[in-house]
C-alpha cells in the first residue's frame, strides 16, 4: 500500500506514527447524523447518563472529520499555505488531531478517561474559536501579497465552503457531548437536548435576531426600519394558528437571521437616508409539509442580477472592509463572510438560503429548513478523488458565446 506523506509545507512535519494514523482516519468517510438521531441519543443520554456511547462514537468520528478536511488544506495554493494566519490554523488542527488520537484505544469503561476526553473536547472547541476570522485573515494576507487569479479564487471558494462546513459539524458534535455530559456546562433552557431545541419557536428566534440587528443598526446609523411579521401554519398535524415549531439548533437559525436582518437594515437605511419614515422589513414564516420557509423582504434598492451570485463569494463584499483590529467586534458589514457562512448553516441540515432581487426596489431572502427531523441529515465534505481533482483543475473554457470572452476566434470579422 502506497503511503501518501502528510505534510504542510510551512509547518514542521508530523511524527511518523501520527502520519500512519492520519492516513488511516483520512481513508474513512464521515458518518452523517440526522437531527432525529441526535435528539434520540441526547434524550437517552440525559436519562441514562450514557456518556460511554458518545465517547465510543466521537473518539472515532472526530478524527475522521478532522483528517478529511486536513487532507484538503494541503492542496491549497502554495502562496496561501505560506501565510502566517493559515499556518496558525494548520497548527490548531494538527494539535487537535494529535490530542484526539491519544484516546484511540483507551477503554470506555473508565469514567476518568471519559471525563478527560470531555475536557479535551472543550479545549479543542476553545482552540478553534477564531478559525473563521484567522483563515479569512490568511486569504487577505495572500491577496495583498500576491493577488488572486480566477483559478485560485475558485479553488479557495470551493475549499472554504467545505472547510467551514466541516467546522460547523465538528462543533455541533462537540457541543452536543459537552452540554449533555460535561460537568461544567449546562443548557440555559431545560427543554433543549444539548444545543438542539426539539420545539424551536421560529417566530421567537426571528424576533430575537431582529432586535439585536436593530440595536446594531441604530448604533451605526442612528435609525433602523421596523419589522412586520406574518405566519402561516399549513402543517396537516397542526392547527393553522399554532405557533410554528420544529426541531432545530436555535443558535444556527439565529446566525442566519441576524445576518439577513443586518443586510436588509443596512440596505434600507442607506437607500432611504434622505427620505421620511423608512419602509418596513416584512417577514413571512410558513410551515408546510416538508419545509419551513422564512422570507425576509426589504425595500433597500435591490441588487443587480449580475451580482447575486457574488454575494455568496467569500472574497466579495458590498461594504468597505473595516479595520483589522475590529474583527472580534462584529461590525455591521465588511468582511463578506456573513452570507456564505449563513448559507452553510442552512445547508448543514439539508436547508438553503436563496436570494431574489428587484433592482431599484428591494430584495427577498428565503431561508428553507426541513420540517421533519429524520430528513434533516448532516451535509458533510468527503475527501476523495473528485475533491482532489478540483484543486488541480483549471476553470473550463466556456462553450457558450459570451460578450466578455477575450479568447474568441471567428471566421469573419465584421466591420463598418
Amino acid at each position: 500500500m502506497r503511503l501518501t506523506i502528510f505534510r504542510f509545507r510551512a509547518i514542521t512535519s508530523v511524527a511518523s506514527a501520527n502520519i500512519l494514523k492520519f492516513e488511516k482516519y483520512a481513508s474513512f468517510n464521515p458518518s452523517p447524523l440526522s437531527l432525529k438521531k441526535l435528539l434520540e441519543f441526547g434524550r437517552t443520554g440525559q436519562k441514562n447518563g450514557s456518556s460511554q456511547q458518545s465517547y465510543i462514537f466521537l473518539q472515532k468520528e472526530l478524527p475522521v472529520r478532522l483528517a478529511n478536511i486536513m487532507k484538503e488544506i494541503n492542496l491549497l495554493p502554495e502562496n496561501l499555505l505560506k501565510m502566517p494566519s493559515v499556518q496558525l490554523v494548520i497548527s490548531w488542527y494538527q494539535q487537535s488531531f494529535k490530542e484526539l488520537i491519544e484516546f484511540e484505544n483507551k477503554s470506555s469503561e473508565d469514567q476518568k478517561i471519559i471525563e478527560s476526553f470531555t475536557s479535551t473536547l472543550v479545549n479543542i472547541r476553545n482552540r478553534h474559536t477564531n478559525v473563521v476570522e484567522t483563515m479569512a485573515q490568511g486569504v487577505l494576507e495572500m491577496k495583498e501579497a500576491y493577488g488572486i487569479d480566477t483559478n485560485s479564487e475558485n479553488r479557495i471558494q470551493y475549499f472554504l465552503d467545505r472547510f467551514y462546513m466541516s467546522r460547523i459539524s465538528i462543533r455541533m458534535l462537540i457541543n452536543q457531548h459537552t452540554l449533555l455530559f460535561g460537568k461544567r456546562e449546562k443548557n440555559n433552557d431545560p427543554r433543549h437536548i444539548g444545543c438542539i431545541d426539539p420545539n424551536c419557536n421560529v417566530l421567537a428566534v426571528v424576533q430575537d435576531a431582529y432586535e439585536n440587528a436593530r440595536f446594531l443598526c441604530e448604533q451605526y446609523y442612528l435609525a433602523a426600519p421596523d419589522m412586520m411579521v406574518k405566519t402561516h401554519n399549513n402543517s396537516v398535524s397542526e392547527c393553522e394558528t399554532d405557533p410554528i415549531q420544529i426541531a432545530y439548533v436555535p443558535s444556527h437559525l439565529y446566525h442566519m437571521l441576524f445576518e439577513l436582518f443586518k443586510n436588509a437594515m443596512r440596505a434600507v437605511t442607506e437607500y432611504h437616508s434622505d427620505e421620511g419614515p423608512m419602509p418596513l422589513i416584512k417577514v413571512m414564516i410558513v410551515k408546510g409539509q416538508e419545509d419551513v420557509t422564512i422570507k425576509i423582504s426589504d425595500q433597500g434598492g435591490g441588487i443587480p442580477r449580475s451580482k447575486i451570485d457574488l454575494l455568496f463569494q467569500y472574497m466579495y463584499s458590498t461594504a468597505p472592509q473595516p479595520a483589522r483590529s475590529d474583527i472580534a467586534s462584529a461590525p455591521l458589514a465588511g468582511y463578506g463572510y456573513g452570507l456564505p457562512l449563513s448559507r452553510l448553516y442552512a445547508r448543514y441540515f439539508q436547508g438553503d438560503i436563496l436570494l431574489a432581487s428587484a433592482e431599484g426596489y428591494g430584495t427577498d431572502a428565503c431561508i428553507y429548513l426541513k420540517v421533519l427531523s429524520n430528513e434533516a441529515n448532516e451535509v458533510l465534505p468527503v475527501y476523495n478523488k473528485t475533491a482532489d481533482k478540483v484543486y488541480h483543475t483549471d476553470i473550463p473554457v466556456n462553450d457558450w458565446s459570451s460578450p466578455w470572452s477575450t479568447n474568441q476566434r471567428s471566421f469573419h470579422s465584421y466591420t463598418k
